[in-house]
């Protein structure tokens, strides 16, 4: 037989589309041709292979060979096609039955003694061929990340020789499976954080209704310490999070990806990361840190010093959960359902008016003005995280709360969420929170007082009636009081800090 059929997946973005490897064999002066728009790196594959067959025992046949990988106008690059079109040769040759190869999709880089090395985006492509009713053939390296896809069977072998025998029943493959990693890193516990209640309890609430908080404070408050705690009084991943997180994660990484498994993602990106390390990009688009944080927190440190640009380009994906980049060659969706958490200084010197602080007002408000109007907007909660009182540290420290008593109170708000509405609070639409976030008369009246004052949109009003939804499930009401919009409206810590620069100017 001269002509083959191999199938094998391309990775674009987290969908994993289906690629034929046909090898056709013909007389002429020896001559390997590659078509079907590949990248360098699936160019370099013609001599990956050849060393790869040789090695292995077999024969690479002196004759012309053909390789199209279809569909034509699909972009593929990586190593990930060495394997299917080494198979694909040797079954052109004849030297592989070509009678089981309809039944499996193989996936693989080849070192060039015939070894089979891991590749990304394993899982997409190992998902894909189960929907399909095939199993996929890939290299043990990535048995710890498509074992963790708790359905069907996934194959992984060693060696070029191992696949072969296999498809020549000589010998049995190895089933992918999970070994569950038994040496967990802890996470930061709430109990570390010395004071500051209202930081606490403002985390709580963000963790029960999945919003975003903004906290605004002098350095070394604990900002930080409280944005790690975050994840720690999150409810664990459901298996479809945790395999949407697993199947982003193995774009950019593999055989690791077990560590983090049910754990909600937390990215910290420095300052200085791109618009494109953000938000994802590249010829072929790569997904940036918003969708690796995707049920997860993105905290983002120094607010005011990442560019205005990158920031204003998280507007989009916190409203809709997800990123679509567009480039010349393949528009790619990605998930970004995240949790922003931002973290700032009051001022360019880092503290508010006083000793401390060498900035005039106009220099302050320059400073804030670093920040958009509706990115800001996009924040549920801003807190101030005030320095700790004069003699706090010298006194014996209380046991505070820890993550796992403040987690139990979140899942029990959680619960009273999913149950009415089938979704946390951050997330209702206009319809839902006019339905679920009713008020009295005279508190509807108070909290347009209120918004009129601080000169508030209505996307804040809206953000207002989530949070208060939210201080009353913790609670445990089935309507939101007036103690619950006070206390939502106390998180609104940015707005009033714009409007007080603006009186000391006047």
């Amino acid at each position: 037989m001269s002509l083959s059929k191999v199938l094998t997946r391309a990775a674009l973005g987290v969908q994993a589309p289906l690629v034929t490897v046909e090898v056709h064999i013909s007389n002429g002066l020896p001559a390997l041709t590659l078509v079907g728009l590949p990248e360098t790196t699936v160019k370099e594959a013609r001599e990956r292979v050849r060393s790869a067959i040789i090695n292995s025992g077999f024969t690479f046949p002196a004759k012309r060979v053909t390789i199209n990988l279809a569909p034509a106008d699909l972009p593929k690059e990586g190593g990930r096609y060495d394997l299917p079109i080494a198979i694909a040769i040797l079954a052109a040759s004849e030297q592989l039955p070509d009678a089981k190869l309809g039944q499996y999709e193989f996936l693989g880089e080849l070192a060039l003694n015939g070894a089979l090395c891991g590749v990304q985006a394993a899982i997409p492509a190992a998902m894909a061929a189960l929907q399909a009713g095939r199993q996929m053939v890939l290299a043990e390296q990535n048995q710890q990340d498509v074992g963790l896809i708790q359905q069907g069977e996934t194959l992984v072998g060693k060696h070029l020789i191992e696949i072969c025998a296999f498809l020549h029943n000589q010998n049995t493959l190895t089933v992918a499976h999970y070994h569950p990693d038994t040496h967990m890193p802890e996470r930061h516990d709430l109990s570390d954080i010395i004071g500051q209640d209202q930081g606490r309890r403002a985390l709580e609430i963000t963790a029960a209704g999945g919003h975003n908080l903004l906290l605004i404070g002098p350095p070394g408050t604990g900002k930080t310490m409280l944005a790690t705690r975050l994840p720690g009084i999150m409810p664990p991943l459901d298996d479809q999070e945790a395999l949407e997180c697993a199947a982003i994660a193995s774009l950019v990484s593999s055989g690791n990806l077990h560590h983090q498994w049910r754990r909600r993602p937390f990215r910290a990106p420095h300052h200085s990361a791109s618009l494109y390390a953000l938000v994802g990009g590249g010829s072929l688009p790569r997904p940036g840190e918003i969708s690796l944080a995707h049920n997860g927190v993105l905290f983002l440190d120094e607010l005011p010093e990442f560019e205005r640009k990158t920031l204003d380009a998280l507007r989009e994906p916190i409203e809709s959960g997800e990123i679509a980049i567009s480039r010349t060659r393949a528009k790619v969706t990605y998930p970004a359902r995240f949790q922003l958490v931002g973290a700032m200084n009051p001022s360019p010197t880092g503290h508010y008016q006083g000793t401390h602080n060498r900035s005039s007002p106009q220099q302050v408000l320059r400073y804030l003005n670093r920040l958009s109007g509706p990115f800001l907007d996009r924040f549920d909660l801003s807190l101030e995280v005030p320095l700790l009182p004069s003699g706090s540290l010298s006194k014996k420290q209380q046991v505070s709360e820890s993550s796992a008593e403040v987690l139990s109170r979140v899942l029990a708000a959680r619960k009273i969420q999913i149950d009415r509405s089938a979704k946390v609070n951050a997330h209702l639409s206009n319809p839902e929170i006019l339905r679920w976030c009713q008020l009295q008369q005279e508190d509807a009246e108070w909290l347009e007082t209120v918004l009129n004052s601080l000169g508030l949109s209505v996307r804040a009003w809206q953000r207002i009636l989530k949070v208060a939804r939210t201080i009353a499930d913790l609670a445990g009401e089935e309507r939101i009081a007036r103690c619950h919009l006070q206390e939502a409206v106390g998180y609104r810590s940015i707005d009033r800090l714009m409007i007080y620069l603006h009186k000391s100017m006047e």
